[in-house]
């Protein structure tokens, strides 16, 4: 699994209210939610991210809520991978489970600034940021986990039969 794409930073404790205010929970049409991620924190993102861009983060990303709607947007939005210092335990298990990918990566999280562009091989747990020439090392991804994202979460991986 191998994504490359331009940093959109932000910093510590980005819970999942701002992620997808709750205002908007009353869909689940994916584009929708898209249109509405990150706007109380970042009123720019939604007319800068591209797909494939790559979302670097501080500690505790997606605090807050269970809800599978934090991650769904983030993905409909186009970032490919979200790095962070550390998640929200039940936020990493629903990106997961949405095929979302994420990684924590402390010294990536760190380094990485915004605008810079980011190489991520997480088949071997190696993030390059191109911009400063930086790489660090990560864990690479279980199998399982590779299957569930590449085929676009666990609902659909169990779907085409990829997981049991």
């Amino acid at each position: 699994m191998k994504y490359t794409g331009n940093a959109i930073k932000y910093g510590d404790n980005v819970d999942t209210d701002v992620i997808i205010p709750a205002r908007y929970l009353n869909t689940s049409d994916h584009a929708e939610l898209a249109s509405h991620c990150m706007e109380d924190i970042d009123k720019t993102f939604v007319n800068r991210v591209k797909a494939g861009d790559i979302m670097a983060a501080g500690q505790n990303f997606g605090c807050g809520s269970s809800r599978e709607h934090a991650p769904i947007a983030i993905k409909a939005s186009g970032i490919s991978l979200v790095i962070a210092k550390s998640f929200a335990r039940i936020f990493y298990r629903n990106a997961i489970n949405i095929g979302l990918a994420i990684v924590e990566c402390p010294e990536a999280a760190e380094g990485i600034s915004e605008g810079d562009i980011v190489e991520a091989d997480l088949d071997n747990g190696i993030i390059r940021n191109i911009t400063t020439g930086m790489e660090y090392r990560t864990a690479p991804f279980p199998e399982f986990i590779q299957k569930i994202i590449a085929n676009g979460g666990l609902m659909d991986s169990i779907a085409k039969g990829i997981i049991e």
